[in-house]
């Protein structure tokens, strides 16, 4: 069977007994490392994609990561639609997305989830399932997809009982055939963890990247650059784009979360000045503890 998307032609697959045929808006390092690892999955049909960028768009289809570029029409029509897109983005195509099936199912990628499960049409709430893979890399467009990018992941699905019974089935499947691990929490629950988490190590590590940039020796400071300051401001080479949109959205939660880094750095700068050095200690030993957790 032949399908027609656009310009471009595919040949469906008739052999297997369930298929999906999947459709992804956004074509950077999540929707495009998305694509990479739904490709190896048997119950995928065929992937078209949507981006605003005609030159992702391009570069999506010379590296493979779709089988063709459709309209917003066209993405209607299949069986699921991934939103890999900037939060204020996503709030705004979610308008669009109104004319699908009943068993559509749409799944959000975004980095923050209260505002965006706000902004759903009340007539395919059923259909959307509010997700977010804990996952990334400071990369991004297209070619920065990464195949194995979400697997053996968290992924965190939010307000799951709002979602229907179809939905919350499809985007199960999905999420295990990427082997992820799927964890589930309110809205709102999620985006204070995630300022914690997330958003507040990115804000730190734009604010290490340009406290060094406004010295005036940044570049002999920069021939010292090791191991430690090139993690902690590996983050400052993300998007700011996405992350202005992702600040934005939980502005009151990150906010709390920087007050309450600002307090311990207070802390420890105190200790440091007053020669303290037991407290210093005492300092370190406790954020050691931070990995019997997570290792």
């Amino acid at each position: 069977m032949r399908l027609i998307y656009g310009k471009f032609s595919i040949i469906l697959k008739t052999n297997k007994r369930f298929q999906m045929n999947i459709a992804i808006i956004g074509l950077g390092l999540m929707g495009g490392s998305l694509a990479l690892s739904l490709r190896k999955q048997e119950y995928v049909n065929t992937i078209i994609g949507y981006d605003h960028s005609e030159v992702h768009a391009k570069q999506a289809i010379e590296l493979g990561l779709v089988d063709a570029i459709g309209t917003l029409v066209e993405v209607q029509k299949s069986d699921v639609i991934f939103l890999a897109i900037p939060v204020d983005g996503l709030i705004a195509i979610l308008q669009e997305l109104t004319n699908i099936s009943a068993t559509t199912t749409i799944i959000d990628l975004g980095s923050t989830k209260e505002k965006i499960v706000g902004s759903i049409p009340k007539s395919i709430r059923k259909n959307f399932i509010a997700a977010h893979p804990m996952t990334g890399t400071e990369n991004f467009g297209p070619t920065a997809a990464v195949e194995g990018l979400y697997e053996n992941k968290v992924v965190v699905l939010c307000d799951i009982e709002d979602s229907g019974r179809h939905q919350s089935e499809v985007a199960k499947k999905i999420f295990k055939s990427l082997k992820m691990k799927k964890t589930f929490m309110r809205a709102h629950e999620h985006d204070r963890h995630a300022a914690f988490i997330s958003h507040m190590p990115h804000a730190i590590s734009y604010s290490i990247a340009n406290a060094v940039m406004k010295q005036e020796n940044k570049h002999n400071i920069l021939t010292l650059a090791a191991g430690g300051y090139r993690s902690m401001s590996r983050l400052a080479k993300s998007s700011p784009f996405m992350w202005e949109d992702i600040f934005r959205q939980n502005k009151e939660n990150l906010l709390e979360a920087i007050t309450i880094f600002e307090e311990e750095l207070t802390q420890l700068k105190s200790a440091i000045e007053t020669d303290d050095w037991e407290k210093v200690h005492q300092e370190m030993a406790d954020a050691n503890k931070l990995h019997d957790i997570l290792d």
